[in-house]
């Protein structure tokens, strides 16, 4: 699962270097602050399940609470973003999440 995780980061990472080189600094800001508000909740998760895994405790209902809490920190950051970042730029933003959300995609592809 750290693969996957470490996978997001680096398409994250790449996409927001062709941002800053295309774009400017803010438009792979913004795409940077998009992923990472995909990628922290989902590392936290990972996290979690893990040690819940290690100590016996891993069940269905944790999974779908984690899962739940992923969903609501992600809002959170996406909202947080918005309300103390200058000049966020949406468009880029939703782009970094949208490559940190694919990037499942090409870890799936890659395994094989």
């Amino acid at each position: 699962m750290f693969k996957a995780i470490l996978l997001q980061a680096a398409m994250v990472l790449v996409a927001a270097a062709i941002a800053a080189t295309f774009f400017g600094m803010r438009s792979a800001a913004s795409l940077a602050i998009g992923g990472a508000a995909y990628l922290v909740p989902n590392l936290l998760f990972v996290v979690r399940l893990k040690a819940a895994a290690a100590s016996g405790r891993a069940s269905a209902a944790s999974f779908f609470v984690g899962e739940l809490v992923k969903v609501a920190a992600t809002v959170g950051i996406l909202v947080g973003a918005q309300m103390t970042v200058p000049d966020l730029q949406w468009i880029a933003l939703v782009v970094g999440l949208f490559v940190a959300l694919k990037a499942n995609l090409l870890a799936f592809l890659l395994k094989n």
